[in-house]
């Protein structure tokens, strides 16, 4: 299938935070606001215990990306060289690559306890007082997350305790390390209040939200997160922007998106293929399209 894409212009959002990629408020806070921890429950539900794949197709996605990287870097080397060539992206190899936890469960590294990651799953669901649910980022089993767990909290009697001296017997004990943040958590009518408190030990708090409350953010309108899109049938529909802006660079209004494989035929007929096979390709659905 051959696609041609779209984009559109944006303006600079006060909101937007630069993160490094080990920055525990990337790894949890960030999907819980935007929705996609909100999915994952709701793939799941209450069969928490049922073997489940992911609610999202990480692959076809990241593998989408590494392929535009790709196509890139392929590109500046011809403007270097001149010279064109080929690109293989794969699947298994992307997924292996966007694994933070591959390099030490290769290396078979003993991390006696600690979470291998800072990733989303060690950041607990809590909730407060009033039924909000909310994320803290970073898990409490890791020993500098502890600390700072106990410093917003108030507990630095938490240090101290021997079910909690270590990553393995904090994770052995979890369940009473849990029950104690919970009780600090429903002390909070407002999570304003709350934030301000965890930020003293330089965590962040994401809520909960679904996707369609993340969209009436002020955040969203401010950056143009989300657009309104032709839908060549006399409507529109609503789809996520551009993530970037540029500093120097003004982006094109969004334009309409066009069908699945709309463009396959202009585009081999470009490349001097013969009417023949691309004729053979469309009966044996090698080229698809949807109109």
């Amino acid at each position: 299938m051959v696609q041609r894409c779209w984009q559109r212009s944006s303006r600079p959002s006060t909101l937007h935070r630069k993160a490094s990629a080990d920055d525990p408020i990337t790894l949890s806070t960030v999907p819980a606001e935007t929705g996609l921890t909100a999915i994952v429950q709701d793939h799941f539900g209450e069969a928490l215990s049922e073997p489940r794949g992911d609610s999202c197709s990480h692959a076809d996605v990241y593998t989408g990306l590494q392929g535009v990287i790709a196509v890139l870097a392929a590109l500046q080397h011809r403007n270097r060289t001149g010279e064109g060539q080929h690109v293989d992206v794969s699947m298994a190899a992307t997924m292996l690559s966007v694994n933070e936890r591959a390099g030490a469960m290769l290396s078979d590294i003993d991390t006696d306890g600690e979470p291998i990651a800072l990733s989303a799953n060690e950041s607990h669901i809590f909730e407060m007082a009033d039924g909000t649910r909310l994320t803290i980022a970073g898990s409490p089993i890791y020993s500098p997350m502890f600390t700072r767990y106990c410093a917003i909290m108030r507990r630095n009697d938490l240090l101290a305790d021997p079910r909690y001296a270590t990553a393995r017997l904090r994770r052995e004990n979890l369940p009473s390390l849990l029950a104690e943040i919970r009780s600090w958590l429903v002390t909070f009518s407002d999570i304003g209040q709350l934030q301000a408190q965890v930020s003293e030990g330089g965590l962040a708090v994401g809520r909960v939200r679904t996707v369609n409350e993340f969209a009436k953010s002020d955040w969203v309108r401010e950056w143009n997160a989300v657009v309104d899109v032709d839908d060549r049938a006399g409507g529109s529909v609503r789809m996520p922007g551009n993530p970037w802006i540029f500093s120097q660079s003004e982006l094109p209004t969004s334009g309409t998106p066009a069908y699945q494989g709309e463009h396959n035929e202009e585009i081999l007929n470009e490349l001097r293929i013969p009417e023949s096979q691309i004729r053979d390709m469309q009966q044996r659905n090698v080229l698809l399209s949807r109109r």
